[in-house]
């Protein structure tokens, strides 16, 4: 169904993708820690459908959803990145590729999801980005067909990255955490916000979501000048 019988529509992105453009990087090693850990982290549930959310804006969600969306396509898991932010999306940005259609679009016009479906040049990733910003974010995202449309992904794709807005901003990441199998919660270590960190793990647990663990970003290493991701459990 998807990639089959849509036009090829080729798109690639600038160096925020680290994974894809120097997957040798010690970044690009960490990021495919958190897609190891991610695996194992619920031996009796296959994880398929991963949100990635933040207790507030500029902790790198966005940069972290899409590469460890290239991590698990480069493992050769069949995977798709959607652009949920349908406030501040990005997606579009990153991959340099418009943004007339989308997620928004398919729920309010119904149209067919694999016409919003865009090829990337990374083997084994789609990309759907979020579509004209609508004026009811929370209620599109809580419909019944954006439940559908993540269960057409996951029966379509081994693995459904999901970018989502700041927990703490809007309730789009709660709403969304309630339909899928994890939650990766990301943190600028530089700014030292643990109050805002507990509050965001509050909503989550308000919402029954299954907390995979926190991405915390920004953190270095003596050895190195590069910014690192690492991956703890959620406790």
């Amino acid at each position: 169904m998807f990639g089959k019988n849509k036009s090829r529509n080729y798109v690639s992105g600038p160096r925020e993708l680290i994974v894809d453009k120097q997957p040798k990087s010690p970044v690009s090693e960490q990021f495919r820690t958190v897609r190891t850990n991610i695996m194992y982290s619920n031996i009796d549930k296959e994880i398929k459908t991963v949100l990635v959310t933040s207790a507030t804006p500029g902790a790198g969600k966005s940069t972290t959803a899409a590469n460890l969306a290239v991590a698990y396509a480069q493992s050769g898991k069949r995977t798709v990145l959607i652009d949920a932010d349908l406030r501040r999306p990005t997606t579009h940005y990153t991959f340099e590729v418009t943004n007339q259609r989308g997620m928004s679009t398919a729920i309010v016009q119904d149209v067919p999801v694999e016409n919003i479906v865009k090829e990337t040049e990374v083997e084994n990733l789609d990309i759907i980005t979020s579509g004209p910003i609508p004026p009811n974010p929370s209620e599109l995202l809580s419909s019944n067909k954006m439940i559908h449309m993540l269960k057409t992904f996951s029966m379509h794709y081994d693995m459904v990255i999901i970018d989502s807005p700041p927990l703490l901003a809007v309730t789009d990441a709660q709403v969304l955490s309630k339909i899928t199998d994890g939650t990766v919660l990301v943190t600028n270590v530089a700014e030292n916000n643990r109050d805002k960190l507990r509050e965001a793990k509050d909503l989550l647990n308000k919402a029954d979501a299954n907390i995979l663990g926190v991405v915390m970003n920004n953190k270095k290493m003596n050895t190195k000048k590069d910014d690192y991701y690492y991956y703890y459990g959620s406790e």
